[in-house]
C-alpha cells in the first residue's frame, strides 16, 4: 500500500506548556524544545537548554523559564557547556537531514512523513520541523522537488511516458497530469521529444553588456540571456529544445526585447512583462525574494535564507540563483558574497558589476529628483 508524503503545520506552543512536558523535554534531551525553554538547576545556579548533556539534575532541583533572559533574570547564569552542546546539536541534525534527504530519494514512492519520522527516531512533528529548518524545505516539498528532477531524467531515456511517469514514483496518471505543467513548462510528451509541438518564440538583440536573447514560451518569458556571442546564445537555445519550433521573426515579441534591453541600460524604467518561471518549491521562494528586494540593493546567500526562513540553507540558495534562467528579471545579480566580493555570476562578474552600479546610479537619480 503506498504512503502519502503530507506538511503538517502544527503548533508546538502546546507541547510545553505544562512542566510536566517540558520536564520529559529534559529527561529525553529533546532539542525540538530548545527554542521554548529552558531550565535552571537550583543548586548549582546554572540554567541549560533541555538538549543540554550536563548531568540530569533531581526534578525537585529544577526550575522552568520561558527563555534565557528570564532565567537570568531570576538570577541564574548559563552553562558553559552552551556553545559546546549546541555545535553538537548542530552537526546531528544536519547529519539527520542529509540521511532524510537519502532515504526520499531512494523511496520508489515519497514516504510519508510519519515513516520517515520513524526511521530518524523522533516525532513527526519534530522532524517536520527539524528538516526545513535545515533544508529550506518541508519533506513534501523536497520529496516533490526531487521527483521533478527524476521525472525529467526518465523522459529523456524511458521508452514512453508512461513508463517515465511510474519510474519517477507517480501513483497514477492523474496525479502526474496535475503536476506536470508546472514541472516541465510543456506536456510530457513534448518534452520527451525535446521541446516537439511547442512554439518558442525569441530574439537577439544588442545592449552595452553584449547580446540579450530573449525567449518566449506560450506562459511568458522563459530565458533572458546575456552573452558576447549572439549565434552563442541561438545554439544554446537550439540545444536545450532541439525539437521545439523557434521562431524568430515576430515583431510584436521583438519590442518585449526593446523593453528588457532598455531595462539593462536604465534600470529605473523597470520591468513589466509575463514571466514564465519554472523552478522547485524553493527555488520559487529564493527567486520571490530576490525580485522583492530594491534595485541597488546588495544582500548575501545567507541574508536571503534568512529572508525566505531557511537560514541553514545557504549552499541551497546559492544553487538557486545559480539555476536562474531569467537574468535582471530575477536579479540574481544583486547576491554577493558575506566579505562583499562580487562573484560568482553565470553571465560573467563584470556583467554583475556594471548592473550593481547602473541600479545604484538609477536610484542616486530618483532620489535627487524626489528632493527637487
Amino acid at each position: 500500500m503506498s504512503t502519502v508524503l503530507t506538511d503538517v503545520n502544527p503548533s508546538s506552543d502546546h507541547l510545553y506548556t505544562t512542566e510536566e512536558a517540558r520536564w520529559r523535554a529534559v529527561q529525553e534531551r529533546d532539542a525540538t524544545a530548545d527554542e521554548h525553554f529552558v531550565y535552571a538547576v537550583c543548586t548549582t545556579g546554572i540554567y541549560c537548554r533541555p538538549s543540554s548533556s550536563a548531568r540530569l539534575p533531581r526534578r525537585e532541583n529544577v526550575r522552568f523559564f520561558d527563555n534565557p533572559a528570564a532565567a537570568q533574570a531570576a538570577g541564574y547564569r548559563p552553562s558553559q557547556r552552551a556553545s559546546a552542546d549546541r555545535s553538537v546539536a548542530a552537526a546531528r541534525r544536519a547529519a539527520l537531514a542529509a540521511q532524510a534527504c537519502r532515504w526520499i530519494e531512494s523511496a520508489q514512492t515519497p514516504p510519508s512523513l510519519e515513516a520517515l519520522a520513524k526511521q530518524a527516531g523522533v516525532s513527526a512533528f519534530h522532524f517536520h520541523r527539524l528538516f526545513k529548518a535545515e533544508t529550506g524545505l518541508t519533506p513534501k516539498a523536497y520529496a516533490s522537488a526531487h521527483r521533478a528532477k527524476r521525472l525529467r531524467q526518465e523522459l529523456s531515456g524511458a521508452c514512453t511516458v508512461t513508463q517515465a511517469i511510474y519510474e519517477a514514483g507517480f501513483n497514477s496518471n492523474s496525479r502526474f497530469y496535475e503536476a506536470s505543467a508546472d514541472m516541465l513548462g510543456m506536456r510530457p510528451r513534448d518534452y520527451k521529444a525535446g521541446g516537439a509541438n511547442t512554439v518558442i518564440r525569441f530574439a537577439v538583440g544588442e545592449c552595452s553588456l553584449g547580446s540579450v536573447l530573449v525567449a518566449c514560451s506560450e506562459r511568458g518569458i522563459c530565458a533572458i540571456w546575456l552573452g558576447d556571442d549572439a549565434d552563442q546564445l541561438v545554439r544554446d537555445l537550439q540545444d536545450r529544445f532541439p525539437n521545439a519550433q523557434l521562431s524568430g521573426n515576430d515583431p510584436i515579441f521583438e519590442q518585449w526585447v526593446a523593453q528588457v534591453v532598455g531595462f539593462v541600460e536604465t534600470p529605473a524604467l523597470g520591468l513589466n512583462l509575463p514571466l514564465d518561471v519554472r523552478g522547485t518549491a524553493f527555488q520559487q521562494r529564493v527567486w520571490q525574494a530576490l525580485r522583492d528586494l530594491a534595485p541597488g540593493t546588495t544582500v548575501s546567500y545567507a541574508e536571503i535564507a534568512q529572508r525566505i526562513g531557511a537560514p541553514k540553507a545557504v549552499r541551497a540558495v546559492a544553487q538557486a540563483c545559480g539555476a536562474n534562467q531569467l537574468a535582471i528579471a530575477i536579479p540574481c545579480h544583486r547576491v554577493i558574497r558575506r566579505d562583499g566580493d562580487i562573484s560568482g555570476y553565470r553571465w560573467g562578474v563584470e556583467r554583475k558589476r556594471e548592473l550593481l552600479q547602473r541600479e545604484r546610479e538609477s536610484d542616486s537619480v530618483t532620489q535627487d529628483n524626489s528632493g527637487c
